[in-house]
């Protein structure tokens, strides 16, 4: 990993900044600032409040405009405030910019999601990739970041060698991600071996938004030990298990959850990762329908898996969290006739959309499970005698 790369530190005090324009209602930017809350407090660190502004479009030297960093500088120099997060992707000379103005540390959301990577980060191969990723988002931040040290004064910053250490920094991260990219290939020729390996089983691939519950899922359908967590990515290698309904086998995995405006290098570093998916028979699409944007996720999820060629897979659709969402919607004097008939225009709702390839549980509540179980044997079934007619022992 990059040392000292770890953005958020314990108990660090942080405030937010998002930018409606013209391709970004109020709506969508309050939305995406409470998930970049939820992206902090995993990190780590505390927001203290959310500075929004109205732009056609962002402000090439600084974001936001002048006026609104002033604002945002009074604060955070009147609060002890020691982090300001940016919704958006910065420039190298929009973090140095900032940082001049404001006086404390400034990043964006693939810095603060990249550093969440890291943190998460077990296994040699996701330790690569997440490495991958952090050389490839400073590369073409070096000079602001270097402008940003010399207008700070003293040493290695300073204007004279400045651009000599530049070009050298230049050299050595890129020979870093040459290096880092011939490991990674040898380490997804080594996965990929592995999943050839695996035989004649059909795979299923557990995908979904960040935090739906796959991993409890994936306990729940393995019977095995998964690590879970209420946090933004709690787990970023692949988990593979044999499971047997009925004496019929087949591979079921957890991979990593999608969210949006996920940093380009981090999807392209975790290729590995998403040829699970790729590779896949089947997939399970765990939708948090409790989550009040729900829907939104699901685009997220489905244009990933679209952009990774994997959306014209057979998809079961799984709305997890019926328990939050009946508790979330409706009033607990609600007479139970109508919330049923709520509830039967749901589920038909999402039958018609999905061509009845949809089932709503309860993974903590274990509700409605068994029709779980059931529907993915059917199509577990169905895709052995449409692969393998001769292994009649399975369907």
């Amino acid at each position: 990993m990059i040392e000292n790369k770890n953005i958020i530190q314990n108990e660090e005090r942080a405030v937010l900044v998002g930018l409606v324009h013209k391709n970004q209602t109020e709506t969508q930017t309050k939305e995406y600032l409470s998930e970049l809350a939820f992206l902090a407090e995993t990190a780590g660190a505390q927001t203290t409040k959310t500075f929004i502004q109205k732009l056609p479009h962002p402000d090439s030297k600084t974001f936001v405009g002048k006026g609104k960093l002033e604002e945002i500088r009074d604060y955070v120099q009147s609060k002890g405030i020691n982090l300001v997060i940016f919704d958006d992707e910065l420039t190298g000379s929009q973090i140095g910019n900032i940082s001049d103005v404001v006086g404390v540390k400034t990043i964006d959301r693939s810095d603060l999601i990249l550093d969440i990577f890291a943190r998460r980060a077990k296994t040699a191969q996701a330790k690569v990739q997440v490495e991958l990723a952090q050389y490839q988002y400073i590369l073409p931040r070096l000079r602001g970041m270097w402008k940003h040290l010399e207008r700070q004064g003293g040493g290695i910053g300073s204007r004279g060698p400045g651009e000599t250490e530049i070009e050298t920094d230049r050299r050595l991260v890129k020979d870093k991600i040459s290096l880092l990219r011939k490991r990674l290939a040898e380490i997804d020729k080594q996965a990929a071996t592995q999943r050839q390996e695996r035989g004649t089983y059909i795979r299923v691939a557990l995908v979904g938004y960040t935090n739906v519950g796959k991993s409890t899922l994936m306990t729940t359908l393995s019977k095995s030990d998964v690590f879970a967590e209420n946090k933004l990515f709690a787990t970023l290698d692949t988990t593979t298990r044999k499971v047997v309904y009925e004496q019929t086998p087949f591979l079921l995995s957890d991979t990593v959850g999608f969210i949006r405006k996920l940093p380009h290098h981090l999807v392209e570093s975790f290729k590995s990762t998403l040829d699970e998916v790729r590779e896949a028979d089947c997939l399970l699409h765990v939708v948090d329908i409790s989550h009040p944007a729900y829907e939104d996720q699901m685009g997220v999820v489905n244009k990933t898996l679209q952009d990774i060629g994997a959306f014209d897979k057979p998809i079961l659709t799984i709305f997890n969290k019926m328990d939050l969402y009946e508790k979330h919607v409706f009033d607990e004097w609600l007479d139970p006739e109508v919330k049923e008939d709520l509830l039967r225009q749901l589920k038909s709702r999402w039958d018609h959309e999905t061509h009845y390839n949809c089932v709503f549980i309860s993974a903590t509540e274990r509700r409605n499970l068994d029709q779980l179980r059931q529907t993915i044997l059917d199509k577990v079934k169905e895709l052995y005698a449409q692969r393998y007619p001769y292994l009649t022992q399975f369907y």
